[in-house]
């Protein structure tokens, strides 16, 4: 069941969860904007000032028509006691703020029976005479398999099981007139009784987990093993809500996009509010969590949880978010966000069941996989890799790397204005230079060297120039980073869609770039 109310940000529903080997058990999710609130039920006492018990004693007689009035399941077959599973008609008035649905018999009459097996049970409470002393105790995780109702409004139909056994998934009706010389005596009253005290049965909190920085993963552990129609949620502090399950595949993925919304929400706000202490060059893009592909992995580790960060000039990777500046300087790695190349996956390219998926290759050609929860997170990490790489190319305008020529020391330009710029080292006078547009084609050798093809302006021919990097892989990531900022530049969709960027979480390019400093470039001509 679920219930939305007008605030997008805010759902609450009631399903499953389930915590390491133990069985699933009914919890109710509360979504706000900044916290997931996860609750089970329990009884609390509501006489004077309300506290909580871990055992009540409640002590009922049987009744002419009805006996006892109640039905169990359970038993120690299933490693719990048995539980209190309905309450008839003729009881809910009496025992109302006594007993109730979830209810584990600890105790009969002073026997303990916590370890007694259903049948053994039924069999106790048919012998326990006219007047019976239940210990019991509300059992807040009881297994999911019992079917047990959520509320009181549950009732059962007495019908004579005198004969025969009894199973522990199913209702035992423990109404049962079990001296007959006495029945004439009995009154209809089961005259429950409990030393003065009033009980309810409420929603209360079991964990509370902020969603700031939080992290989603419908994954197993470490693998590529998805949950069906359940997802877990682990707070930034490592508190986690346990797997939580849901009855059908649209439930899960409505929660899991409406948490998603939720965090998301709250990493950009905190974004902004992080960048008013950064200069305009390094403002942060986007960050949030991921998980890597191991690059040695086995069988039981696959993937780890990582945060990425996409600040100024670079692609940071962290084992936690970073809360205060120091904390940035202590990234597990940091690329140059132009030299490095990002690559979203199609399925015919997806290296294992992991569905959304994208890869980074780095300036030294080391390729870095990494995946995410939801669709729309892979488009909003693609579309941040786009941004953080237009602003550096914007703010740079330009980037010299050192190269050999037939033997000579050589430096190539990628100057986001002249285009390319090859220059003698020395002397620093300009060998030859050719618009992006003049570029028609180029291979490289996959370890040092590449040729480019330019078109001459003049005659129309092809014109071989072939160099030869120590980075070569930072070298093409730096040309692919200048032909894609130049064409966003042509783009005016791109250009719109960047200069209403603030009101999505992004930086404006028009901030960043009237405050940039452009280098100048110097050559001998």
């Amino acid at each position: 069941m679920d219930f939305k109310t007008s605030n997008e940000e805010t759902k609450t529903g009631i399903y499953l969860m389930q915590e390491g080997n133990e069985e699933p058990f009914n919890i109710r999710l509360h979504l706000a904007k900044d916290i997931l609130t996860i609750q089970e039920q329990d009884v609390i006492c509501v006489s004077g000032e309300p506290f909580y018990s871990s055992e009540r004693t409640v002590t009922i007689r049987r009744q002419t028509i009805g006996g006892f009035g109640l039905s169990i399941k359970g038993g120690a077959e299933h490693k719990i006691p048995v539980v209190i599973s309905k309450i008839s008609k003729e009881q809910k008035a009496e025992l109302s703020g006594l007993l109730f649905i979830g209810d584990g018999i600890l105790q009969i009459n002073g026997i303990n029976v916590r370890s007694y097996r259903h049948e053994e049970v039924v069999q106790v409470l048919r012998n326990a005479g006219e007047e019976v002393t239940l210990n019991v105790s509300f059992l807040k995780k009881t297994p999911a398999f019992l079917k047990l109702p959520l509320c009181e409004d549950c009732t059962c139909i007495p019908s004579d099981q005198s004969s025969g056994t009894s199973s522990p998934l199913c209702d035992s009706g423990l109404h049962l007139n079990y001296h007959p010389n006495n029945t004439d005596t009995l009154s209809c009253s089961s005259w429950p009784t409990s030393p003065g005290l009033r009980w309810e049965k409420r929603w209360v909190d079991l964990r509370l987990i902020p969603l700031l920085h939080s992290h989603l993963s419908q994954y197993m552990p470490g693998s590529d093993a998805c949950r069906k129609n359940a997802f877990q949620v682990i707070a930034v502090d490592g508190v986690c809500s346990g797997v939580i399950q849901f009855p059908i595949s649209e439930d899960c993925l409505d929660w899991l996009q409406a948490i998603a919304g939720n965090i998301s929400g709250l990493t950009k706000h905190n974004v902004k509010k992080i960048n008013r202490n950064f200069p305009v060059n390094q403002q942060i893009i986007y960050m949030g969590w991921v998980d890597e592909k191991e690059q040695d992995s086995v069988q039981d580790r696959m993937y780890s949880p990582k945060f990425l960060a996409l600040r100024g000039s670079s692609l940071f990777k962290f084992s936690a978010p970073p809360v205060t500046t120091w904390d940035w300087t202590r990234a597990e790695k940091s690329f140059t966000v132009y030299e490095i190349m990002c690559k979203i996956l199609k399925d015919n390219d997806l290296l294992d069941k992991r569905k959304h998926c994208f890869s980074v290759q780095t300036e030294t050609g080391e390729d870095l996989f990494f995946s995410v929860e939801l669709e729309r997170e892979l488009l909003t990490w693609e579309k941040a890799f786009q941004m953080a790489t237009f602003l550096e190319v914007e703010r740079i305008q330009c980037k010299t790397y050192a190269c050999i020529m037939e033997s000579h020391l050589m430096g190539l330009t990628v100057d986001f204005s002249m285009g390319f710029v090859c220059f003698d080292a020395a002397s620093k006078a300009v060998l030859w230079k050719y618009k992006f547009s003049q570029l028609k084609g180029s291979s490289d050798d996959g370890k040092s060297k590449i040729k480019f093809l330019f078109q001459n302006q003049d005659s129309k021919s092809i014109e071989a120039k072939e160099l030869e990097f120590s980075n070569l892989f930072a070298v093409l990531h730096c040309i692919h980073a200048f032909f894609a900022a130049k064409v966003a530049c042509l783009d005016p969709m791109f250009v719109e869609s960047q200069g209403t960027a603030t009101t999505t979480g992004f930086p404006s390019l028009s901030t960043i770039s009237s405050n940039s400093q452009t280098p100048k470039l110097k050559y001998a001509t």
